[in-house]
This record gives structure tokens, sequence and C-alpha cells, in this order.
């Protein structure tokens, strides 16, 4: 090896130094972060328990959806006032 400065070998900086690096640490890194307030979210915000009477008011869904003209009317009321002019609507 020459002992000529100019020529010696650049003493390599920390790993932290480099750009990209931190580019591959990064991806994981969000995805740590992410599962974690996902997990938060999920815990500090249950979901709903199930109605106590559930039962009955799917017999009352089936009642409502035998009788074709009772099941229909709430659609059928909004599809006529669409296009009723507004003095003709009712209040």
């Amino acid at each position: 090896m020459s002992s000529n400065p100019a020529i010696a070998p650049a003493a390599s900086a920390p790993w932290w130094k480099f750009g990209h690096v931190w580019l591959v640490i990064a991806g994981p890194a969000i995805v740590i972060v992410a599962g974690f307030v996902t997990l938060w979210l999920a815990v500090s915000r249950p979901d709903p328990v199930v109605a106590e009477d559930y039962y009955r008011k799917g017999i009352e869904i089936n009642k409502t959806l035998e009788a074709p003209e009772k099941s229909l009317a709430p659609a059928m009321k909004g599809r006529n006032h669409a296009v009723t002019p507004v003095q003709d609507q009712p209040r």
C-alpha cells in the first residue's frame, strides 16, 4: 500500500447516516405502528352486542316482507315524491 494520504481509503460513516437504510427500516416500522393503532381502535371501540330481542325483530321483518304493498311503501313514497314539485309536497 502506498503511504500517500491522497490515495488513503475514506473512513466509512455510521449506518444511520445513510438514507437508504432509513428507507428500508421505514416500511416495516410504519406497518408496526399501524398495527398498534388498529389494535387500539379495536380495544377502545368494541362492537355492539346483539340485541336481546333479535328473534322478535326478525319475526317482525318477516311479517313486513310477506306483505309486498307494505314492504315497498317507503320506496314508492320516496320515488313518487322525488318528482313532485316543492309546492305540492306534503308537509
